[in-house]
């Protein structure tokens, strides 16, 4: 925007810049310049600092109250070093003296344009970062998971802490990932750290930063995660395995955003929220004393604790269509879904690696696919995962020692099944009981035993 209340001053300025490619407004006044910029984006202004009417000085302290990130250009034919000083002190980011070269403002534009394309980048970014963690990236149509979204919309919007404990693969980062795209920081930077992924000895620094020649190594000032994530959102995922001591300054910081660096002394303080996240018991942990109890309470003022794959229902096959179209699409393949024999044996294994290993599971099949639909033959056997099995936390919602041998014993034939390719006469083999008792306990425990076509069901 150029805005010059001389005709000739402006009709040359808008010919110098249009030559260079750009697209300008002409505005004659500092009234009508405000007037336009209610309803057009510009990234640069510039202005006459003598106008008739509203002075460019005024105009200039009106847009930075308004519009704060738009660089202003002063131009004057009475340029005084006063005059200079003001302009900058009133914001504006340069001070043309007429007469000045064309070039002299082209580059000033172009340091410009290009600021505003780095930040439109940035901002695009952003954006496409935080939509991959929209609730609608949480797939599922199961009670327990429509509850989760409930709470996720209710909690989102506070700024209360958030502590998340669930299985590995279970969506942590997700739930996570949500909070800050519903909550009103969801404009500021987002930012993630895997606390077992950090060596322990650089962990504080990665978190907190560190101060030149504060241990070897640190050969200049490190600004910390915390300070990056200064008005948004921290998530700590694998929080559980953060040393103690460490432990200690996260709980310091959780009281009211300060810290100091490592090897500093200057008491530094951010407005940040902070989701944690574990997949290791934390009441264990706190028995053997490798978990501070104060900070598990400081950290669990929300808890999420998302269900595993196995305990959803008709979510494996929801998941399992959703990441079928998502690998299809990427591999340029034209698959259709799955065949009954391939959905029977999705909902037959019990999925230790949860909706990670499912969506490992589908692309693999994808790959391997040469019809039309995927079928078992393509999918993993399960054998190994099988054994990959957690049962000693399993207990803790059985309310008696008929509910617990039941449960064991779905899972051993379950995994017996697994591993027999779903052969009932192998399966009865390998348990030393007859084909007959195993379908009659399968039948009791509701377990769908058929055969898999293209295997041997016998």
């Amino acid at each position: 925007m150029i805005v010059d209340d001389e005709r000739n001053m402006r009709l040359s300025l808008q010919t110098v810049l249009s030559d260079e490619g750009y697209e300008v407004i002409a505005e004659d006044s500092a009234e009508n310049a405000y007037k336009t910029l209610e309803s057009k984006e510009v990234f640069i202004i510039i202005t006459d600092a003598r106008l008739g009417g509203m002075s460019g000085y005024e105009f200039l302290k009106k847009v930075k109250e308004r519009w704060k990130d738009i660089p202003v250009v002063m131009i004057t034919g009475y340029a005084t070093p006063k005059l200079a000083v003001d302009a900058i002190k009133s914001g504006a980011i340069d001070y043309l003296a007429k007469p000045f070269a064309p070039e002299e403002l082209i580059h000033c534009v172009k340091r410009c344009a290009d600021l505003y394309q780095l930040v439109e980048e940035n901002r695009t970014l952003k954006v496409a970062a935080t939509e991959q963690f929209s609730l609608d990236g949480i797939i599922g149509n199961d009670p327990s998971m429509q509850s989760l979204k409930e709470l996720i919309q209710t909690v989102a919007p506070t700024d209360a802490t958030v502590l998340i404990l669930g299985e590995s693969g279970t969506g942590k980062e997700l739930i996570a990932g949500a909070i800050h795209h519903l909550s009103r920081r969801r404009t500021s930077n987002y930012v993630r750290i895997n606390c077992a992924a950090i060596p322990e000895a650089l962990l504080e620094s990665e978190l907190f930063g560190h101060e030149k020649g504060s241990f070897t190594g640190a050969l200049k000032r490190k600004i910390g995660r915390v300070e990056e994530a200064d008005g948004g959102t921290i998530f700590l995922d694998e929080i559980g395995d953060m040393s103690r001591p460490l432990q200690a300054k996260l709980l310091r910081f959780l009281e009211d955003g300060s810290f100091t660096r490592v090897g500093g002394n200057e008491e530094l303080k951010v407005d940040v929220r902070l989701v944690a996240a574990t997949n290791r018991d934390v009441i264990e942990l706190i028995h053997q004393g490798s978990f501070r109890e104060d900070l598990f309470h400081r950290l669990n003022v929300v808890q999420f604790r998302p269900p595993p794959l196995r305990e959803r229902g008709g979510d494996v096959i929801l998941l399992a269509e959703f990441f079928l179209k998502q690998f299809s699409s990427n591999l340029g393949k034209s698959i259709k879904g799955f065949t009954k024999a391939a959905e029977e044996k999705l909902t037959r294994h019990h999925w230790p690696g949860n909706v990670r290993e499912l969506r490992n599971a589908v692309e693999r099949a994808v790959i391997l696919e040469r019809g039309d639909q995927i079928s078992p033959e393509n999918l993993p056997s399960f054998q190994i995962e099988s054994r990959l099995r957690k049962d000693s936390n399993a207990y803790e919602s059985f309310n008696s020692y008929e509910e617990i041998l039941e449960d064991c014993e779905r899972n051993m034939l379950l995994t017996t099944l697994e591993l027999c390719d779903y052969s009932l006469a192998r399966a009865a083999e390998r348990l030393k009981i007859t084909e007959a008792l195993l379908k009659k306990k399968a039948q009791k425990l509701n377990l769908i035993i058929g055969s898999v076509p293209g295997r041997a069901g016998r």
